[in-house]
Parts: structure tokens; C-alpha cells; sequence
């Protein structure tokens, strides 16, 4: 069996110079596959709000669709690290709150950390966190969860102002004890500069190729999303269109009684 993925050696890739793989899984069969191929971290997003369930955004997701969605995912893992995604308002309201909640969503799903948004802001927060010894995972540059005051989905750091303010975000997560942050769709050359200046690894989205790792929605992967791609997405095969002639066959097979063959057949 390969050797068990930890927060320790999620650390230690970063110090050899080892690229973190990590990819999105919302149910036990995708689990299951990105973990026999040898993806280090699974997570557990919050993005299942508008990849799975059809939120327009991710701010509906609860802390209870987040429990049902790990523990399915962890129900398929042997090797990888498994993170949870904490939901909008889950953490923001109360340090104790955010303690109970991460508490709640580590010990009943099954996953090995947490993730959650925001830099300075959310210092007190992960550290916190961090204290009761349940290990946070970062995100800064665009946060999903302040659409509505970023005003959309929108690269992140462009403005001098911004680019401040990102690495700022950065230092504060890594000073306040997590052990690795997400940096979504921020340029590239900032990317590199916090990747340079953090010891703590970098997982980008949308962030430049000299980040410590990469991440991406499964469904975007596989292509499972349609026409929707945005330009940090790359799609490794079309299988929307793989499923569609699949399930065309089979109805052609059924509506011209091809299907089921005496193969698929039972006999008293």
C-alpha cells in the first residue's frame, strides 16, 4: 500500500522541491480513483454547491452538506490528505464558533484539515484553529465566499493596493499557523514572489506555474462542465461528450429491444 499522505509531508514536498497534486471530490466513486492515482490532497470544496447541487455560488453550502460530502469522500481514501472546505459563515461569526464548528466538521467527516478564507482578517481565526491542533489550510487572492464585495469572480492583485494587501494575506495565514495556503486567480509574478517568500506551501488556481502546487475542480478536469471554462482551466478530456454517446447507445438499445441480451438475462 502507498504510504499514507500527512500535513508533515505536505510541508516537507515543499522543502524537497515535490509538486502537490490536488484536485476537488465530492463522492466516494471519484474519491476512489483520484486516490488510487495518486493525487496528494483531495478537497472537499464548497464549490460542490455549484458543481453538484446547482447554487448559483457557493455561499447556500452548509456545514451539514459539507459533513455528508466528506465522509463519502473519506470512505474512499486510503492514501491521500483529505480537507474539508469550512462553508460561508461557519467561521466568521465567533473564534469559539469557528473552533466548534472546525471541531464538529473534522470529527464527524472524516477529513484531516480544514480550509478556510482570508488572510489578516481571518488570522485570530486560524490560529485559533491551529491551537486546538486541527490543521488549517489557507486561501487568499479571490475567496469565492466575497463575491458579492469583490463584485464577481475577478483576478485579484493587479492594482498595487491589491498586490499589497495579498501579500499581507499571505504572511498573516503562514504566521498564524497553517500549514499550507490556496492562491486563486492572482498574476503569476506575485504568485512567485509568495510562493518565494512563505515557507509553508503554495497551491495555486489560476495563479502561474511556480506555485508549490496546483488545484482544480475534478469536473473541469474531465470536462464534465460544458462550454463553461474559464482561461486557468484545462480540461484533460471531454467526457460529457464520452457519457452523452454512451447513454445515446443505450437508448438506441432499448427502444429497439437490444438491450438486455439473454447475457443480462436471468431463467427459473
Amino acid at each position: 500500500m502507498a504510504q499514507k499522505i500527512t500535513v508533515p509531508g505536505i510541508k516537507a514536498m515543499k522543502a524537497g522541491g515535490e509538486k502537490i497534486t490536488m484536485l476537488t471530490a465530492y463522492d466516494t466513486p471519484f474519491a476512489r480513483i483520484l486516490d488510487e492515482a495518486g493525487v496528494d490532497i483531495l478537497l472537499v470544496g464548497d464549490s460542490v454547491g455549484s458543481v453538484v447541487v446547482g447554487y448559483p455560488n457557493t455561499l447556500p453550502v452548509t456545514i451539514e452538506e459539507m459533513i455528508y460530502h466528506t465522509r463519502a469522500v473519506a470512505k474512499g481514501v486510503t492514501r491521500a490528505l483529505v480537507v474539508i472546505d469550512m462553508p460561508f459563515m461557519s467561521y466568521q461569526i465567533s473564534i469559539e464558533d469557528a473552533k466548534r464548528n472546525a471541531g464538529r466538521m473534522i470529527k464527524e467527516s472524516g477529513a484531516e484539515a480544514v480550509k478556510l478564507e482570508g488572510g489578516v482578517k481571518m488570522k485570530g481565526v486560524i490560529k485559533a484553529i491551529t491551537d486546538i491542533d486541527i490543521p488549517v489550510m489557507g486561501h487568499i487572492g479571490l475567496t469565492p465566499q466575497s463575491i458579492h464585495q469583490m463584485g464577481g469572480h475577478k483576478v485579484q492583485g493587479k492594482a498595487e493596493e491589491q498586490k499589497r494587501k495579498i501579500m499581507e494575506d499571505a504572511l498573516a495565514v503562514e504566521e498564524a499557523g497553517a500549514f499550507s495556503v490556496v492562491m486563486e486567480c492572482i498574476p503569476t509574478e506575485l504568485a512567485t514572489e509568495i510562493t518565494d517568500r512563505l515557507s509553508i506551501p503554495t497551491i495555486g488556481i489560476g495563479a502561474g506555474i511556480h506555485c508549490d502546487g496546483q488545484v482544480l475542480v475534478i469536473h473541469d478536469v474531465l470536462g464534465l462542465m460544458g462550454n463553461f471554462r474559464p482561461k486557468f482551466v484545462k480540461s484533460y478530456i471531454d467526457l460529457r461528450a464520452v457519457i452523452s454517446q454512451a447513454v445515446e447507445n443505450y437508448m438506441d438499445e432499448v427502444r429497439k429491444g437490444k438491450f438486455p441480451t439473454e447475457e443480462h438475462s436471468f431463467h427459473l
